[in-house]
């Protein structure tokens, strides 16, 4: 039903998140909800905890042709403070993961650092040499970055490190710079202003009209609301079901449409499949 919304919306470019529950969440879940959603949209990526090889080669044999692991913190020891438990500690099993993905045939693998957890300068520079690194041992994919700064999120965290938004046009550019054949992708994080000043500066790929919780699009899901605690589901007492909801991940900034994310595309000129329509109706 998501899916099928989304299409209706003008999507033709889909990524499905999970939480990083085994249980609920195994592989043969993952690929077959890529099976299902490949006759909806032509391109198909996960963002999913990370998958061994023969794992990762099941979700493509499904359809999926990309797959973003973002590390979030190259830092090794904000990233165990933020991480205490669980799977998602283990921090080289998550940075190898886009390799994993590489050797099971991605045809693009997307890596970040989310902004605010540790001194961003460092973590650029980290992210940096890792891009480098995958650029030459996962040549066959093309690699994306993104730079998401965070935003007020569920559980009240907060940033411990800010990043104007003057660095980050620096930090946009520079990585446009150093890597020309590299994805930039800008997601709905960021403010309308800002994103509409950064759409002629290099960035290739923008998120629109997003939704950060789960059946945020068409509320389908509801029925099965639960709590979980460690790992185990609890079902709702009485009088909770009136006050529940799935809770979003995090705050976005910039709510535009598709349509209306477009529209400012072509009228900034930034749409070449437009430019070229609009040159064959004026012949």
């Amino acid at each position: 039903m998501e899916a099928k919304h989304l299409a209706g919306s003008g999507f033709r470019s889909v990524l499905l998140v999970s939480g990083e529950h085994p249980r609920e969440v195994p592989v043969s879940y993952i690929a077959e909800c890529v099976r299902r959603a490949v006759p909806v949209f032509p391109s198909v990526a996960i963002e999913v905890a990370p998958l061994e090889v023969e794992e990762y080669r099941q979700v493509v044999e499904a359809g999926a042709e990309g797959l973003v692991l973002y590390q979030e913190s190259y830092d090794r020891a904000a990233y165990a403070e933020m991480h205490v438990s669980g799977p998602k500690r283990k921090f080289d099993e998550r940075l190898e993961g886009p390799e994993r993905g590489h050797a099971a045939g991605f045809r693009r693998i997307g890596v970040g650092v989310l902004i605010g957890l540790a001194d961003w300068r460092k973590e650029l520079v980290a992210l940096a040499g890792h891009i480098s690194h995958l650029m030459k041992v996962c040549w066959r994919s093309q690699i994306t970055l993104a730079l998401p700064r965070l935003r007020p999120a569920a559980g009240g965290f907060q940033p411990r490190v800010a990043m104007s938004d003057r660095d980050f046009v620096r930090a946009v550019c520079a990585f446009r710079v150093a890597f020309p054949h590299a994805g930039i992708v800008l997601s709905t994080r960021e403010p309308e202003k800002l994103r509409n000043g950064l759409m002629g500066l290099g960035v290739t790929m923008m998120s629109a009209g997003s939704e950060t919780e789960p059946g945020g699009y068409t509320g389908v899901g509801k029925e099965r609301l639960h709590r979980t605690v460690r790992g185990r589901e609890v079902a709702l007492e009485a009088g909770e079901w009136e006050r529940a909801a799935a809770t979003e991940q995090f705050e976005i900034s910039d709510e535009r449409s598709a349509e209306e994310l477009s529209l400012t595309l072509r009228q900034k000129g930034l749409d070449p499949v437009w430019k070229d329509w609009d040159r064959a109706l004026t012949a």
